[in-house]
């Protein structure tokens, strides 16, 4: 599954943007979820706060751009699934109403089903007891669920939203093409009704975001609809930010609701998503790797579009060889332990296995493939699985990333993240290297293009003195930042670590994983002293990645 958006991406996932992708996503990805697609009455708004239910504009485009997308992955095997906000509700707002639902109508095999709205329909409790002291007169039961400040929490007890949300479902999966929901927000209403909604509409995938760290509290919710949802795999989510952001890989024993024989085809893997990308939730280092580890699990795995702009060779790859050895939502983990300094799992599909190394473990891998490798992680497929359509991951040093004799300096691949990025750099003793002494240090100067739209920037700390710095970071004028890397002088980064060194010429570097202490480079071949990964093609240095 992909995740196609995330916060303001109103350009790169307008309906007609995802279209042009068909042919590629098609090949990797069964599921993508994309906002909510209808008008929420204003011209940037992530659908969040949903006004109309059956008028199909927004900002990432019109209903006939939207039926056009859904019907081309449709026909290529991948389903589209709406983001579907049933806990709250945004008035018309007209003179100033909290409360002004819009009724609309929706016509299908020449019967035209109403849908109204009335204060009844709006729980009695709605922001607090705030909307009810402001004078808006709502009669509606208390919430069964968490009550949400923004827009109008829906009376689920109410019959006439239940059967205003059976019809708004109806209309998504037979008219508008939609195959499941993406359900937001669900701690807001009880999980009895998302069984009565589900049982109803019958899509054929439904996950719900229940956003919680406890295992018991989000298949607690699993069990209240029923069974008809999958959720969201947050335990596992804050388990992988612990392993792979601070490099504690004992924590990955924990496996959250995918690690689970019980529970793991209601597990959808992450990440990282639309909101935790924002926050001190997000993932800053290790990116990759962390993917990589879902890819190796059970559950269903939902990549994030930013991680999938970022890396989609090696992803890609991934996903290739997961579905090539049958790895499921329902498949069985054979193996899983600390190593060394890293952690080792195994997964068995129904045609052959997964190994994912984790860290820098020490690990025999006869009998196994490579199909992708980098910095804290390797994965693997066992010998006798076929992998049809792999591409091949090539980091390639664009012409701009040039030497500068005698001086201490570092290149930026940025991403649309770093639009100004600053670097921050340090040595023994905490000593400062930048030029600017105060935080976030010295902005950057850009040095060309990489040959595929992202920037690429020069720290040029100046000529090199009796001390080199052993650390460097890069920021957004501050925020967002990358996490903390070994400065290599000359070294070519990117916001997950580093690429490649340009002070001599360009080669390999052994991946951090030990395997049996033989020495390999990053795509998992056996190498001597003497190898160097360094390849000429048009003109360009290209490296292995």
């Amino acid at each position: 599954m992909l995740q196609g958006f995330y916060w303001d991406s109103y350009d790169d996932t307008k309906w007609t943007n995802l279209t042009a992708q068909a042919d590629e996503l098609s090949t990797y990805f069964d599921l993508i979820w994309v906002p909510n697609s209808g008008n929420c009455a204003t011209d940037r708004a992530m659908g969040y706060m949903p006004v109309y239910w059956f008028d199909q504009r927004c900002a990432f485009g019109r209903e006939a751009a939207l039926r056009t997308m859904i019907n081309t992955y449709k026909e290529k095997g991948t389903g589209i699934i709406e983001d579907v906000v049933f806990n709250h509700k945004a008035p018309v707002g007209k003179d100033g109403s909290w409360i002004d639902f819009a009724n609309e109508s929706w016509t299908w095999e020449e019967t035209t089903y109403e849908i109204n709205w009335t204060p009844a329909d709006i729980c009695n409790n709605d922001d607090g007891g705030d909307t009810k002291s402001k004078g808006w007169n709502v009669t509606g039961a208390n919430d069964t669920g968490d009550d949400f400040g923004g827009g109008r929490d829906l009376d689920h007890t109410s019959a006439n939203v239940q059967k205003n949300c059976k019809i708004f479902l109806d209309y998504l999966l037979k008219d508008l093409g939609y195959i499941g929901f993406r359900l937001d927000m669900v701690k807001g209403y009880g999980a009895q009704y998302t069984k009565m909604y589900n049982e109803h509409a019958k899509p054929k995938f439904c996950v719900g975001e229940y956003w919680d760290g406890s295992v018991t509290a989000v298949t607690n919710w699993i069990n209240g609809t029923g069974k008809t949802s999958a959720a969201f795999d947050f335990p596992l989510k804050y388990v992988i930010r612990d392993a792979f952001g601070g490099g504690n890989w004992s924590a990955l024993s924990n496996k959250g609701i995918a690690g689970s024989p019980d529970w793991q085809r209601y597990s959808v893997t992450f990440i990282d998503n639309h909101d935790t990308y924002e926050n001190q939730d997000r993932l800053v280092n290790n990116v990759l790797a962390a993917n990589a580890f879902i890819l190796a699990m059970p559950g269903t795995p939902c990549i994030f579009l930013k991680h999938w702009q970022s890396y989609p060779i090696a992803i890609g790859n991934m996903i290739l060889a997961r579905k090539a050895a049958g790895i499921t939502n329902q498949s069985s983990i054979t193996k899983q332990q600390t190593a060394g300094g890293g952690y080792v799992l195994e997964v068995q599909g129904t045609k052959g296995s997964v190994l994912c190394l984790c860290g820098t473990p020490t690990y025999d891998t006869n009998g196994w493939k490579c199909i992708s490798a980098g910095t804290n992680y390797a994965f693997y497929v066992s010998s006798n699985v076929t992998v049809d359509g792999l591409r091949e991951d090539k980091v390639e040093v664009p012409e701009c990333v040039t030497p500068i004799e005698g001086h201490i300096y570092a290149y930026f691949l940025a991403n649309k993240d770093y639009t100004t990025p600053y670097a921050w750099v340090w040595g023994k003793n905490d000593k400062n290297f930048n030029k600017n002494s105060q935080w976030p240090g010295d902005k950057m100067t850009k040095a060309g293009e990489d040959g595929h739209g992202n920037s690429v920037y020069l720290w040029d700390g100046g000529e090199i003195g009796s001390d080199m710095p052993t650390g460097i970071l890069f920021s957004n004028s501050g925020t967002p930042q990358t996490a903390d890397f070994t400065f290599k002088n000359g070294g070519y980064y990117n916001a997950d670590g580093y690429i490649a060194d340009v002070t001599t010429s360009i080669q390999n570097t052994p991946i951090k994983t030990t395997l049996n202490t033989k020495r390999y480079n990053l795509r998992g071949q056996r190498v001597d002293d003497n190898y160097r990964g360094l390849v000429i093609e048009n003109g360009k240095k290209r490296i292995y990645k």
